[in-house]
């Protein structure tokens, strides 16, 4: 197993009204970062929560300059932006793509780790993470499962479609010049040969699970979010995400329905309150905000915890947790089924036409 000991890595990030997060996400990387390449600004089908020419109207932008005049001491964050909107697709058709690229064909580090603007990973974690990356080279890509955080940092938006996730949400690839960005949904990156890398060494969500290394994600945080990221996704995906604005009327600022509380509102979820460890710098944010220091508008959970102290709410978890597992290992094994299948098939045309 060949070590890499001198690893650089290049973090890639896109943002659009990134506050509050913007700062303390950067410092939760910056220690860990050859350098940190933030693109700002939204595409074609964000204009209702951009300013008229295609950027954050929460002040993200200037938060970037000021980090990178105040804090930046190691001159590690590249800032891009872009006139007027960022193209929505790209040749292919996949939504944000340009944006992913913009960072991707400036990194210069051996591995490009993409993250969202609130999205954290714990110090210890960070650590264990480049040790590995250091001690096997021949990893392509890492993914993790998450902990989607929901209305306060003491409660879990858990659910099918996030336990259905395996492979996880693909975060880090190796990285080479002649590397090429493919894709952002879902993040593909190919080698100089055209192989995308989770073809190679790929450590799955699942893999670090084991190891209870998982991505926060603090994406359901503030009402703040919720209300501009359902716009967005509205118009950027309207044959998805036709019901997004009726699923945050219905299900997060208040909540008409206890089993549909993530935005994947298609597929049963439901609240677990959260006792484990948070990464330091989000500890750090709640306490500005608390102190007054940052301007956010807090949910108010009276009602998660009314909904958590009812008997029947676990049993109904406990139900939808049995009727998934029938369901998707059903599914699995009618593919898995289906690929004996027509490996038979195969099988019996090559000794049919003695081959």
């Amino acid at each position: 197993m060949e070590k890499n000991e001198n690893l650089k890595i290049t973090f890639g990030i896109i943002v659009l009204n990134g506050e509050p997060f913007t700062r303390y996400c950067l410092r939760s990387i910056y220690p860990f970062a050859y350098e940190i390449i933030v693109v700002e600004g939204g595409h074609e089908d964000t204009k209702s929560v951009c300013t008229p020419d295609g950027h954050s109207i929460d002040g993200t932008l200037d938060t970037l300059y000021k980090f990178k005049n105040e804090e930046d001491v190691e001159n590690k964050l590249t800032i891009i932006t872009h006139e007027g909107f960022w193209p929505k697709k790209d040749e292919l058709g996949h939504d944000r793509t340009p944006q992913s690229r913009a960072y991707a064909e400036r990194a210069t580090g051996d591995y490009l780790w993409q993250i969202d603007i609130d999205e954290f990973y714990l110090r210890s974690d960070m650590i264990k993470i480049i040790k590995m990356l250091k001690e096997d080279s021949s990893i392509r890509s890492v993914s993790f499962k998450q902990k989607s955080f929901w209305g306060d940092i003491n409660y879990i938006s858990d659910g099918c479609y996030l336990r259905r996730n395996e492979g996880g949400w693909h975060r880090i690839f190796k990285w080479a010049q002649n590397y090429k960005y493919l894709t952002h949904e879902p993040p593909t990156i190919i080698d100089e040969n055209g192989i995308d890398l989770r073809s190679q060494r790929w450590i799955t969500g699942e893999m670090m699970s084991e190891h209870n290394i998982y991505m926060y994600h603090y994406s359901l945080l503030f009402p703040s979010q919720v209300e501009q990221k359902t716009k967005v996704y509205k118009e950027e995906k309207p044959e998805y995400c036709d019901k997004i604005i009726d699923w945050a009327t219905n299900n997060y600022y208040t909540i008409s329905n206890p089993y549909r509380v993530h935005n994947i509102y298609i597929y049963p979820s439901w609240f677990i309150r959260y006792k484990g460890e948070h990464p330091h710098e989000i500890i750090n944010m709640m306490e500005d905000i608390k102190r007054g220091n940052i301007d956010v508008t807090l949910r108010q959970t009276e009602d998660v915890e009314a909904i958590l102290s009812k008997w029947w709410y676990s049993l109904g978890i406990a139900g939808y947790k049995v009727q998934d597992f029938i369901v998707w290992n059903f599914i699995r094994f009618k593919h898995k089924f289906a690929w004996i299948k027509r490996l038979f098939k195969k099988r019996h045309y090559q000794i049919g036409h003695g081959k």
